[in-house]
């Protein structure tokens, strides 16, 4: 492992936020030296059939915010995400903050930017963002020093990002009962996310991680927050010393049955653009569908 930056005697505030239309969980991450704070992997609500987006459960992020008299320092993207639509703009808007994502951004919006046939007016360097992070990339959160992890494999841009005693994984693991993310998307890889997935295990047994999706395997209640040594242990695609090559195996085979998630066509082209949805050439929000291109 790199000789990262680590401090597990800062242990921050962490308070998550789950959406059941997507399985997903955001997180407001606060220093506990100051009333700085950040949020991870925010969520925009889409009624796809409509066509119509709302902001719920981004309100109840920044409602939170304001509620407590925080800081948002930053808005960080794990990676670009295929099931639900970031609101980090909606959340700028109102609050401030940097948003942050992994600096591979490019190669997915280079990917997708084919896919969905988008112009030479989609820049394709990652500018849509304001901070692009590399492996072992510092930042503060008021007082709190924190880096970026890049743990590809899922997708070529992700990274998990460590805060203290919590690192936030993005898709890179689940809850030990739920194993791993798939790694069949265009630039997905599953020998480069087991590399990725050893990674995160490599860090201290009592790092917090947080996770970015959680379905509740076998009816249990919805969470969100384990440990390395927990996952060392016990996750069932990579736990107990399985080897890459049994991962990789397992991993193919499992993607193949997979379809693909209900919103990926909407959340790349708005996910690949920092959360702005595309508009067309009268400045209406539009959005495409490409057909048989995924």
């Amino acid at each position: 492992m790199t000789n990262y930056p680590l401090n597990l005697a800062i242990h921050p505030d962490v308070s998550g936020h789950f959406d059941p239309a997507t399985n997903t969980i955001s997180y407001i991450v606060k220093d506990p030296a100051s009333d700085s704070c950040a949020i991870i992997d925010s969520v925009m609500d889409i009624d796809y059939a409509a066509g119509r987006i709302t902001h719920e459960h981004a309100d109840t992020l920044i409602a939170e915010i304001q509620r407590r008299d925080l800081v948002l320092e930053w808005i960080i993207e794990t990676h670009v995400h295929a099931d639900h639509l970031s609101a980090a703009p909606y959340i700028q808007d109102r609050l401030g903050g940097k948003i942050g994502i992994g600096a591979k951004i490019m190669e997915v919006q280079e990917t997708f930017g084919k896919i969905f046939n988008e112009g030479t007016e989609f820049q394709r360097d990652g500018s849509q963002f304001d901070r692009l992070f590399s492996d072992g990339d510092s930042y503060q959160i008021g007082q709190m020093a924190c880096f970026a992890m890049h743990t590809p494999g899922h997708t070529p841009a992700c990274m998990t990002h460590v805060m203290g005693d919590a690192a936030f994984v993005g898709d890179t693991l689940f809850m030990p009962d739920g194993g791993s993310a798939r790694a069949d998307f265009p630039g997905g890889d599953a020998g480069m996310l087991y590399d990725s997935i050893q990674k995160v295990l490599s860090l201290p047994d009592r790092m917090r991680l947080f996770m970015c999706h959680d379905y509740g395997p076998n009816g249990r209640d919805i969470q969100w927050e384990t440990s390395v040594g927990a996952e060392k242990a016990d996750n069932i695609h990579v736990g107990g010393g399985k080897t890459r090559e049994e991962f990789v195996r397992f991993r193919t085979e499992r993607d193949a049955q997979l379809a693909m998630p209900r919103l990926i066509i909407p959340s790349l082209q708005v996910n690949m653009r920092a959360g702005e949805v595309p508009r067309d050439k009268d400045g209406r929000p539009m959005l495409k569908v490409p057909v048989n291109g995924l």
